[in-house]
């Protein structure tokens, strides 16, 4: 009898962050809240980060809620965006990074095998790097384990994929 397999995997498109953060720059400078203020958005795709900028805390909270706005309407999964705390900077600025989570730590994939191995269903799952595989004989036992995974909020976007 053949085997059946899914991954579990958190991904999120950086071409899709990169559109979001131009068309913000574009409000942004547009915005007359922002004037003078000297508003920055970066993204460093290497390390999955965003920087942001302004001259002061307020501006750089204003600039978030600009930026996850337009990452909204690009259908980017905000659960993967993990901000860290506004650091004040030289001259009365202030700077945050937002991390972007790319795959699935390894404390919430043995959170996932746990609950998959609680719930009895006749799967197995293993840890595959930063995504996990779950395999059975039986396709119902697979979507019945989507099903149980979609129904528990694990902070992160999760998709399903390589369903063979």
């Amino acid at each position: 009898m053949a085997d059946f397999s899914f991954d579990v995997v958190s991904k999120v498109d950086m071409n899709i962050i990169e559109e979001a953060i131009n068309i913000a720059k574009k409000e942004v400078a547009n915005r007359y809240d922002f004037k003078g203020s000297n508003p920055s958005i970066e993204l460093l795709s290497k390390e999955n980060l965003i920087k942001l900028s302004c001259a002061d805390e307020y501006k750089v909270k204003a600039l978030y809620d600009v930026l996850i706005t337009r990452l909204s309407k690009r259908g980017v999964a905000l659960k993967n965006l993990q901000p860290q705390k506004i650091e004040a900077g030289l001259g009365g600025s202030a700077k945050q990074e937002v991390k972007v989570q790319q795959g699935i730590p390894a404390d919430k994939a043995k959170e996932m095998v746990r609950l998959i191995k609680d719930s009895k269903l006749k799967v197995s799952a293993s840890i595959q790097g930063e995504q996990l595989r779950v395999s059975s004989a039986s396709k119902d036992a697979l979507q019945n384990t989507i099903a149980l995974l979609k129904g528990k909020d694990f902070g992160l976007d999760l998709q399903f994929t390589n369903y063979r």
